[in-house]
């Protein structure tokens, strides 16, 4: 996304007033769901500047004339991997060190099916701050009562659903219905979009048929290895709220780039070879 150069002077008076304006543009755009970065001098220049930069839309503030630009580009190149970094620039002979904070909207999670799984899985994913949406066209499934965390319990077909919600980068479907009439076309619809993560619940068997039929549904197969099926990391899960917490730590996983390996074994660089004692020659 092109930041737009145009800096909006807020209608203050003071630099005080000016910091005001930001945050309060920036608790608008959090609460909005809207993704915004904020850039801010640390060291080397006027310490405290402060500039906005929305994911769409003007930027607000100034820091430097010269590197407003530069700052914008940077900013949005962060936010788009949710990431906070100090920047270093240089204008003038000098150095200035900008801190820039990237505010992402929420996560989103589509959990297909109202089933027992779902439960727990609605409550882990939004303790982690995920917007939740659960769908299901069955209706004495899909309760306010049972989804009582949720941000949306829809009682629709679940790939009419995703149609009408939009799935992007920020989004991961989970299918748990073990029905195909509703898992095909759900993940079928979530395999052709841009959704990050797609997993399903189901056997090896089960995930053998379903490949099967989204091939032959005309899916192609960079589209089906795009399928993480049976879901969830291996962790031994065998009650529902275990399950669940396997598929959120895939989900977690993926979005890191991670395998979900055990952090005491990733730094243990040594082979078995390594490890074994040195024979004195002879």
């Amino acid at each position: 996304m092109e930041p737009n150069p145009t800096n909006h002077r807020l209608p203050t008076t003071n630099k005080g007033g000016v910091m005001a304006g930001v945050y309060s543009l920036l608790a608008e755009l959090i609460e909005a769901g809207k993704p915004a970065a904020l850039a801010t001098v640390i060291s080397g220049g006027p310490v405290g500047a402060k500039m906005l930069v929305p994911g769409g839309g003007p930027v607000v503030g100034s820091i430097q004339a010269g590197l407003n630009s530069r700052i914008a580009e940077d900013a949005l190149e962060m936010l788009a991997d949710g990431r906070n970094k100090i920047r270093s620039y240089q204008a003038d002979g000098q150095t200035l060190e900008v801190f820039i904070e990237t505010f992402p909207p929420p996560q989103r999670l589509i959990i297909v099916g109202a089933v027992h799984i779902a439960i727990p899985l609605h409550r882990l994913a939004k303790m982690l701050g995920y917007h939740v949406t659960v769908v299901d066209p069955r209706g004495v499934l899909a309760t306010r009562e049972r989804f009582p965390l949720a941000d949306n319990v829809l009682v629709e077909w679940p790939d009419e659903a995703m149609g009408r919600l939009g799935l992007d980068g920020g989004t991961s479907v989970v299918v748990l219905t073990h029905d195909p009439k509703l898992d095909y076309p759900a993940l079928a619809a979530a395999l052709r979009s841009e959704a990050r993560y797609v997993g399903a619940i189901g056997s090896c068997t089960t995930n053998k048929q379903r490949l099967e039929a989204l091939r032959e549904d005309g899916l192609a197969a960079d589209q089906l290895a795009r399928l993480h099926a049976p879901v969830g990391l291996d962790i031994g899960a065998q009650t529902p709220a275990e399950i669940a917490l396997a598929i959120m730590s895939e989900i977690v996983a993926s979005r890191y780039g991670r395998d979900g390996g055990q952090l005491r074994l990733r730094d243990r660089r040594r082979t078995t070879d390594d490890r074994l004692p040195t024979m004195p020659e002879a």
